[in-house]
């Protein structure tokens, strides 16, 4: 999962020292305090008699079942499946492992291609928060490219969530072919990680 030109993203650098995906991450940000969470009942009894407060949060929770709904304090994400949207071909549908380890190289882009990806996800439990994507990009243990885009927010409801990301270009070029390894993770603004990937894909000179 990689691009030519997106903002917050990395190229290759001259400089750029070897390194490796387990001994370096890019999502070093420092948590923001928050002040308490609150459970999902307990948000919607908070300020209730605040008419446009209460208007915003039913809003929020959309089809949410509020007679169903936990309390439980942390949300939960599961991350169903990452499609790769592109143009030039039908999309490529790719479960997730519970694990983040799919086995084996994951997935061939075609090199220049122009592609999004779009992931599909439950949430359970509370509201998620700021939920956003980052994903780092090796190849022989140097990195190439990183990048951070967000998500959003979203409240709990038994239908999966699909979003869909900017549009990315695949890489070109004799240098830019061959075999890559790559971290994708998913955090919220507790900076909560909800899922890591790690896996491998080809960039070639067509699709798979």
């Amino acid at each position: 999962m990689t691009s030519g030109d997106h903002k917050d993203k990395e190229e290759r650098n001259p400089e750029t020292k070897a390194t490796h995906p387990e001994d370096s991450d890019d999502d070093h940000d420092e948590a923001i305090p928050l002040g308490p969470q609150c459970t999902l009942k307990e948000q919607l009894e908070k300020d209730k008699d605040d008419e446009s407060l209460r208007k915003w949060k039913e809003q929020l929770l959309g089809s949410v079942d509020i007679n169903n709904i936990g309390e439980t304090l942390d949300p939960e994400v599961k991350f169903l499946s990452v499609s790769i949207v592109s143009a030039d071909r039908p999309d490529i549908v790719l479960p997730i492992p519970d694990n983040g380890k799919p086995p084996g190289l994951w997935f061939t882009l075609k090199e220049g291609s122009h592609y999004r990806l779009k992931f599909s996800f439950q949430v359970s439990n509370n509201i998620v928060s700021g939920l956003k994507y980052t994903n780092t990009v090796w190849k022989t243990g140097v990195k190439v490219y990183s990048t951070k885009d967000m998500i959003g927010t979203f409240s709990p409801q038994p239908e999966p969530y699909t979003h869909e990301m900017p549009e990315e270009t695949a890489p070109s070029g004799f240098m830019a072919r061959g075999s890559y390894t790559a971290k994708s993770k998913f955090l919220d603004d507790d900076q909560k990680c909800h899922l890591e990937i790690n896996y491998t894909f080809d960039i070639r000179k067509d699709w798979a």
